[in-house]
């Protein structure tokens, strides 16, 4: 137990102690609600851990089966799938999505499928208002982005594409395969492997969703300073639209197929998924990736100021085909090669190839940093200072 009454439970190998103890105290000082962090290093899970409550009045356990809406942490197992793809020689990221997509051209001719994975398309948000009732509509969704101007010239610099990026990379996936993205996921990793995560989550499964719980709302004077420092772009791609705990905990939210935003998975799930490029294309041991394809991954397109992000950071970020490099900052441990995603709220996937490890970290408790929330930053420090 912690001392806020939080009770842990799992498993953790003796070395990664200092992983426990971070985890725990997360309870603490940091505010955890409920949570679980998972950790495979050299093909073999060494921490195993989940703890808290499923919901805000603290009446359901977290338990070893509990899922969690991960936000942006989904898309990274997005990505997987076009690479899944690309390593069968049925895409080519260095081919116009218009050749997979033709109504996507409009203009665009000249926007590239590794531009989509690495947020350089410039479609980073719709320029009309788009509702949420809008958004869980697949098809209008897309049909408004292969009409869309880009907002920058496409190719030149990343602005993080939040809640585009799933529809971008999952259509071109439907247009190959003839399945949306979660569908292909789960055909093709998910299901054959045992990974117990979803995008788009079967009603059968909301009994385990641990409801999502936001830190209490910034006041509207305080809200409208920080949208008021952000460009119009940034505007478009964080607030149109916006998507709060109320509609993440709906049924609408979950049933939908958002794959930038709405997977529903376990820590020890996404540590398996990050755990493809971490262990050279495998997973449980079998493969999934061919070992040059695990590391195309990690391909940096560049580093620059991030359209979107860059008035959160006060620093150069890098992007690479389909996740974040750890670069100098150290947002995924010391190693700058190491790639990895946060989610809204502080969810994380990671994987450091050169140290065979990956790490999941899932959460309710949602924090208000846009990255590198404290608790994870907390467990990447302990894990790497177990190694």
């Amino acid at each position: 137990m912690t001392d806020t009454g939080a009770r842990i439970e799992g498993h953790c190998d003796a070395r990664f102690a200092a992983v426990r103890t971070a985890f725990e105290e997360n309870f603490g000082a940091r505010g955890e609600l409920g949570a679980a962090v998972a950790v495979r290093a050299g093909g073999r899970t060494v921490v195993d851990l989940w703890g808290g409550w499923a919901d805000s009045a603290r009446t359901r356990p977290w338990e070893r089966d509990t899922v969690v809406n991960v936000w942006s942490t989904t898309k990274g197992p997005v990505a997987l799938c076009a690479h899944l793809l690309a390593d069968r020689g049925l895409l080519d990221l260095d081919a116009p999505v218009a050749s997979y997509w033709p109504e996507f051209a409009a203009g665009k001719e000249s926007v590239l499928v590794r531009h989509l994975l690495s947020h350089r398309s410039g479609l980073a948000g719709l320029r009309e208002p788009h509702t949420f009732a809008e958004l869980c509509d697949w098809e209008l969704t897309v049909a408004r982005l292969a009409a869309s101007e880009p907002w920058w010239e496409p190719g030149t610099r990343s602005g993080y594409h939040a809640m585009t990026y799933g529809f971008l990379v999952g259509e071109v996936v439907r247009r190959i395969t003839g399945l949306l993205p979660g569908a292909f996921l789960r055909e093709e990793v998910t299901g054959p492997h045992g990974v117990d995560f979803a995008v788009g989550l079967p009603e059968k499964e909301y009994h385990r969703a641990a409801e999502l719980v936001h830190t209490p709302a910034a006041s509207d004077s305080e809200q409208a300073a920080v949208f008021a420092q952000l460009e119009p772009v940034a505007l478009a791609a964080l607030a149109n639209p916006a998507v709060g705990a109320r509609e993440a905990n709906s049924p609408r939210w979950r049933a939908a197929e958002i794959p930038a935003a709405n997977g529903h998975g376990s820590a020890r799930a996404v540590a398996e998924l990050y755990g493809v490029v971490a262990s050279g294309g495998l997973l449980g041991g079998r493969r999934v990736l061919s070992a040059g394809a695990a590391e195309r991954v990690r391909e940096g397109q560049g580093p620059c100021r991030d359209l979107v992000l860059g008035a959160g950071f006060a620093h150069d970020t890098e992007v690479a085909l389909g996740l974040w490099l750890s670069g100098p900052n150290g947002s995924y441990g010391p190693n700058p090669r190491a790639v990895g995603h946060d989610g809204f709220g502080g969810s994380c996937g990671l994987a450091d190839p050169e140290a065979e490890l990956s790490m999941g970290y899932v959460m309710n408790r949602m924090g208000s940093r846009i990255a590198d929330d404290p608790r994870k930053m907390a467990l990447v420090e302990a894990v790497y200072g177990a190694l």
